[in-house]
């Protein structure tokens, strides 16, 4: 951040937009660089909508105390008129010990309370959600190298692809790809990373089917869509896991060592596949294995929406379970 002097400090900060993510960090930035010219700076936080005038004259005037203050006021568009009245008169010759950081969505709604301030002289820090995969690859490179790291512009569309549109999440993969590497990040980094993560998800969406937990299921599939993971090896997943718990279950008790040699699987797949047998009926097996045949079906003949395909096999599945035959 550098040293940081009073001469520094814009007194009136306008935070614009509706990126939570960036609009919080506007704050927290604001409120770093003034602690570096006073760490006793005092910090207060207000709603505008709830705000009176008389609160607000009481916030700005000079305290007999001294010392730097910095006033957050967030949702500057619910700010009533009388209140935006005089906030804009402050902000025609405001107290060099004070800065007012305003938050304010950036929309109609109390736009002349905005745009006042911005012709008053304020500091405008945008805060709007980014628009397109462009906007966002330059964001991941950004802040890529905001924590030390460097990061090439195909890893960076890479990254955004796998993670989507979330700020939150964009954000918390450039930290943890810095953390988990040496900081110079290529599109095999990204690949790497995601397909290491991706590879289980299969699995783990025919497992959690398997035992009914249809939120844990669904939830597994749509990272695995959400981080491009094809859908053809998920619906082979899903057919492994009905065909393997149809199989265990027909070949009776026994130990997991006993039918390994008959069934010609590997005994630890053979013991989790007993587990996931609780609960099934032989009509319902038959069932879930005639519902992953038609999933397989669609998702391998190019369904119109092969993620719909997937999920209605694992909601169908589930019922399977449940019901038995229907």
């Amino acid at each position: 951040m550098g040293d940081v002097t009073p001469a520094d400090l814009p007194p009136i900060v306008l935070v614009l937009g509706d990126e939570e993510l960036l609009a919080t960090r506007a704050v927290t930035e604001a409120v770093a660089r003034a602690r570096q010219v006073d760490p006793d700076v005092d910090v207060r936080e207000y709603q505008a909508g709830t705000l009176t005038v008389g609160e607000i004259a009481e916030m700005l005037s000079p305290s007999l105390f001294g010392g730097r203050r910095v006033l957050v006021l967030r949702s500057g568009q619910d700010a009533r008129k009388d209140l935006s009245a005089a906030l804009l008169a402050y902000a025609k010759n405001p107290d060099p010990d004070v800065q007012l950081v305003v938050l304010h969505l950036g929309g109609a709604k109390g736009k002349a309370f905005a745009d006042g301030l911005r012709a008053a002289g304020a500091t405008v820090v945008p805060a709007v959600k980014l628009k397109g995969d462009r906007e966002r690859a330059a964001f991941v490179r950004d802040e890529i190298r905001r924590i030390g790291g460097k990061c090439t512009p195909d890893a960076a569309d890479a990254l955004v692809a796998a993670v989507g549109n979330d700020m939150r999440e964009l954000a918390a993969a450039c930290s943890q790809l810095v953390a988990d590497t040496d900081g110079r990040i290529g599109a095999d980094t990204v690949a790497r990373y995601y397909r290491g993560r991706a590879e289980v998800t299969g699995f783990t969406v025919a497992d959690a089917t398997m035992v009914g937990d249809v939120p844990g299921a669904l939830e597994a599939l749509r990272w695995a869509l959400h981080v491009g993971v094809d859908p053809v090896p998920i619906a082979d997943a899903l057919a492994d896991g009905v065909r393997t718990v149809a199989r265990v279950a027909a070949a009776g008790r026994g130990s997991a060592f006993q039918l390994a040699k008959t069934l010609g699987m590997p005994a630890w797949k053979i013991e989790k596949a007993q587990a996931r047998a609780r609960g099934w009926t032989p009509e319902g097996l038959v069932e879930a294995m005639r519902v992953a045949a038609e999933c397989n079906a669609a998702v391998k003949g190019g369904a119109d929406d092969r993620a719909y395909a997937l999920e209605r096999a694992v909601f169908s599945v589930a019922a399977a379970r449940q019901g038995g035959a229907r």
